[in-house]
């Protein structure tokens, strides 16, 4: 049996019951690497918090393990009780349809143990979920490379009066320019994470580009940072405002706010900027 389980956005408690037991009788356990690791205290090593509070070794299992030996972990699964641990929900924002239609296509038994994931924790600040529309992925620009698809998804949402929630780019174990050029042995950048400050920056610089008045400096969204952790943080505010907010360490995300109802009003007036600061 492949189990394929769900962490939650907290911490090594936020698994569910069923998650832990199906943890505790694998053989083997992999860790997804490549998403989100901060709140569960993994460190360079590979000893985590995870691994004392599921009393379990624990294999990190960076991009390139699963996608290119992702076959090997599927193979061990035929005859054994394998777990692949993925930070949220598996079938939330990073999802793992691919191994899960590899696994089956092998004959190998796949179990999916749902979880918590942005994709509805976003729901805490008072906005209805049914009232998004697209997500959109919001990624680094660089100097040569400002790719703005995202706009048109975000105007579209917009002209329905629809909220967007905006994933923002997460760089983990990218290799260096240099070490593609050379090749041999790859070097990697440090980790990168976007901000919801950055994230502003780049939006307000693509809708001055485009001169579409989707949005602006004036149009309210929601800053979130570390959803679902102790000490997360969520400000309502203008574009303007939330650019100049301390939203600490990441992850972030944000939402733009399209037409809201008088109860989820109600609801953003708890985390607005001039209260929250």
């Amino acid at each position: 049996m492949l189990y394929i389980i769900g962490l939650g956005l907290g911490d090594e408690k936020d698994i569910t019951l069923r998650g832990l037991e199906a943890v505790k009788k694998s053989q083997k356990v992999y860790m997804e690497a490549y998403t989100s690791l901060l709140s569960f205290g993994l460190s360079p090593n590979g000893l985590s918090n995870l691994e004392k509070f599921y009393g379990k070794p624990i294999i990190l299992a960076d991009r390139e393990m699963v996608e290119e030996k992702a076959g090997d972990m599927i193979a061990e699964a035929i005859d054994n009780d394998v777990a692949f641990l993925v930070v949220g929900d598996p079938f939330g924002a990073t999802t793992h349809s691919d191994l899960v239609v590899r696994a089956k296509k092998l004959g190998v038994k796949v179990e999916v143990v749902h979880n918590a994931s942005v994709m509805n924790a976003v729901g805490i600040c008072g906005l209805q979920l049914y009232h998004y529309g697209e997500t959109v992925s919001i990624p680094f620009f660089t100097e040569t490379w400002r790719p703005d698809s995202f706009y048109e998804k975000i105007k579209k949402n917009r002209s329905l009066g629809l909220h967007t929630l905006c994933l923002l780019d997460i760089r983990v174990k990218e290799p260096t320019f240099e070490s593609l050029c050379r090749g041999g042995k790859k070097q990697y950048e440090p980790p990168r994470y976007m901000t919801v400050n950055t994230a502003i920056e780049q939006l307000l610089e693509v809708e001055r580009k485009r001169g579409g008045s989707v949005y602006g400096e004036e149009t309210e969204c929601v800053g979130f940072a570390r959803l679902g952790a102790e000490d997360q943080k969520i400000v309502t505010g203008t574009m303007k405002q939330l650019e100049g907010v301390d939203f600490g360490a990441p992850l972030h995300c944000l939402v733009i706010v399209g037409e809201t109802h008088p109860v989820e009003e109600e609801m953003l007036e708890f985390y607005k900027y001039e209260t929250a600061n």
